[in-house]
């Protein structure tokens, strides 16, 4: 019996590991971390609980939310039930569920209590985007264009958050700078959206990709990569040469330019270099980050 439970346990936290999407830790981890640090330059509390939030427990709360309520359409998806997305069987729907919540409640608790009304209100925002994004009655991801807007909200309102925990005072440069990062989320979702076209108008969900069709989307998604190169043009320096670090994206998405809602299926490839390139340009962008502290030390 023991050893039934024990199997049991290790399962869900297997399921739970896989729902985290552990290649997308970092994806919210580091806005958060870098914003705070280059605004407060120390290590503290709020700067380590904040972290660890958007770690591991946020990414929990945002895919394992969307994998429980996307199960339906997520079957029928062949790309489903690895690193793009967990396959959860119906019976650990609401220990999901119950852990993305739990897990997430003593970080917030601390983090609004190190806080004040600005961070509490981008907490509450970034929070919601989570929520909204999956759950039934909101569905943000069947509305088109919402759904692109909301999953770059996942992204840049840890960044946000921190230079609010952090009470970084709002200048010309850094509007832009955020505006090019929530450009660069929307094009990555619109983009990321195109290889489901099929399954999704099968399963009757609507996405940006579904309304425009995958081969406006692709152009949508590298003109948004354009303009996000553009915005950065408008920073502080060394971030204008972090506008070259949009090309890898256009040049990956580049190919599918004409791709047809009957092959969209094939950008899964292109899906699969984004994800490589993700991580090369978050290293040079590490390496311009140190650089501006440098700078403004």
């Amino acid at each position: 019996m023991a050893s039934v439970v024990g199997r049991r346990r290790g399962g869900l936290v297997r399921d739970l590991f896989v729902a985290s999407r552990p290649l997308s830790w970092i994806n919210t981890a580091f806005p958060f971390a870098a914003a705070y640090l280059l605004t407060t330059r120390e290590v503290d509390a709020a700067f380590v609980i904040g972290t660890l939030f958007f770690l591991i427990p946020y990414n929990l709360a945002m895919y394992g939310i969307n994998d429980v309520f996307d199960y339906a359409s997520d079957a029928r998806n062949p790309r489903k039930g690895g690193v793009e997305g967990a396959l959860l069987a119906p019976a650990r729907h609401r220990a999901i569920l119950v852990a993305a919540v739990g897990f997430a409640v003593p970080f917030v608790v601390a983090l609004v209590l190190l806080g004040g009304p600005v961070s509490w209100l981008v907490l509450a925002v970034s929070l919601f985007a989570v929520a909204a994004y999956s759950v039934p009655g909101l569905r943000f991801k069947e509305v088109p264009f919402l759904d692109s807007a909301t999953s770059s909200t996942h992204f840049v309102s840890p960044a946000v958050y921190g230079l609010a925990l952090a009470g970084a005072s709002v200048t010309p440069q850094l509007a832009a700078l955020l505006a090019a990062f929530f450009a660069w989320g929307v094009a990555s979702h619109a983009f990321g959206a195109v290889q489901d076209v099929v399954p999704d108008r099968e399963g009757g969900i609507a996405s940006i990709a579904t309304v425009l069709g995958a081969r406006r989307t692709v152009r949508f998604a590298i003109a948004m990569w354009l303009v996000a190169g553009g915005l950065m043009l408008l920073t502080d320096r060394p971030g204008p040469v972090a506008a070259v670090l949009v090309l890898p994206y256009v040049i990956t998405a580049w190919p599918y330019r004409n791709v047809s809602d009957a092959d969209s299926g094939d950008a899964n490839a292109g899906w699969r270099r984004f994800l490589g390139i993700n991580y090369a340009v978050g290293f040079i962008v590490t390496l311009l980050l140190i650089g501006y502290a440098a700078l403004t030390a």
